[in-house]
């Protein structure tokens, strides 16, 4: 049996009905839907047919009828009209997306507060990829005609959405070709090469596809910087309470240095659980008088954290490493989801 365009649309109505009421569909009911109008007793037929040929099933001998998995199936491939999200759905998405990383900056930040608290010195606390990232794949999802979604996957299997509005406008039909290039030529490079490659398609693309082109660059650039290191301090007034701060100046660049100048602060690549640096050992002047002691976490996806404290160069370096260890491992059963089992201290 030839599967007709009357019957492609008579599964279509049977499909969508039964997923909005859950109750087979009977021949009156789709009669009163088909385009081209036709008798019940000729959709009955019909409705026969697509039985035999199994997309549709009968649950009862006097019922309508109901999908089958492979109705289900010819619907979604041929039949489904594809939907748009709107702008409020959009924005939704991106809120569940961020959902991930909101908790752990809120963790992180939390953490950060009680190691300060603690120590009763500065702390910092990093989260970083121990691979460089990349974009492993793009994904462009049209809104309207004048918005876009853009998706990223980044290496680790972290997801970065954006709700883009174009500059100028793209038609539909050009969003998949735009999409075969970006993961043609934009995927597992660094964000730097992205920029010089995109550089070379200045000529080659129609200027709506270009605009929008670099507007996704621009958006994966920043997502691979975002994601590859967070710093959060906590912690910086504990100097004031502390002699060899008393002078004025000393206290204002270390405490300029914890609230602005974070990226300066020892990041230590190496794999040792425990990292100590003290007075000139640093490299920002301002922790020229001060001792920095860093411990590793794991928070897994392929990710590690760092905590650190800043210190007086007096400070009690056994109680620091003790409390700075236990607060590492601590981070790392909260956040990796397949943590070591912890070990028991054992008298030897």
């Amino acid at each position: 049996m030839e599967l007709t365009d009357r019957k492609k649309q008579i599964l279509k109505i049977v499909v969508e009905d039964y997923i909005r009421t859950a109750e087979p569909v009977g021949s009156s009911a789709i009669a009163a839907r088909i385009e081209r109008r036709v008798s019940p007793a000729t959709v009955r037929n019909e409705l026969a047919e697509l039985t035999e040929m199994g997309y549709l099933e009968q649950p009862h001998t006097s019922a309508g009828r109901a999908p089958t998995p492979k109705g289900y199936r010819l619907y979604v491939d041929e039949l489904m009209q594809r939907q748009r999200l709107s702008l409020r759905e959009t924005e939704e998405i991106n809120a569940a997306l961020r959902t991930r990383l909101k908790e752990l900056d809120q963790i992180v930040a939390q953490a950060g507060r009680a190691v300060a608290s603690f120590m009763n010195y500065p702390a910092y606390l990093t989260t970083t990829g121990k691979k460089k990232l990349t974009v492993r794949r793009f994904d462009l999802i049209p809104v309207d005609e004048w918005n876009c979604i853009g998706v990223l996957m980044l290496s680790g299997n972290r997801v970065k959405s954006n709700l883009l509005r174009m500059q100028l406008k793209v038609e539909p039909e050009q969003f998949p070709a735009l999409a075969n290039l970006l993961n043609a030529h934009f995927t597992e490079i660094p964000s730097a090469e992205m920029g010089e490659k995109l550089m070379g398609l200045t000529e080659q693309l129609p200027a709506p596809m270009f605009l929008l082109l670099s507007q996704l660059i621009a958006v994966a650039g920043d997502a691979l910087e975002e994601q590859q290191q967070k710093v959060i301090t906590a912690g910086a007034r504990a100097l004031l309470k502390l002699p060899e701060f008393r002078d004025a100046e000393k206290a204002h660049a270390l405490m300029g240095l914890l609230s602005d100048g974070k990226e300066h602060l020892p990041v230590p690549t190496d794999e040792g659980p425990m990292k100590i640096l003290i007075g000139p050992e640093n490299v920002a002047d301002a922790l020229k008088d001060t001792s920095v002691v860093v411990a590793s976490y794991d928070i897994g996806d392929d990710m590690r954290g760092l905590v650190g404290v800043v210190g007086p160069t007096r400070m009690d370096y056994a109680a620091v490493i003790a409390r700075l260890s236990g607060f590492a491992d601590g981070l790392t059963r909260l956040l990796d989801p397949h943590p070591k089992p912890l070990k028991e201290d054992t008298d030897t």
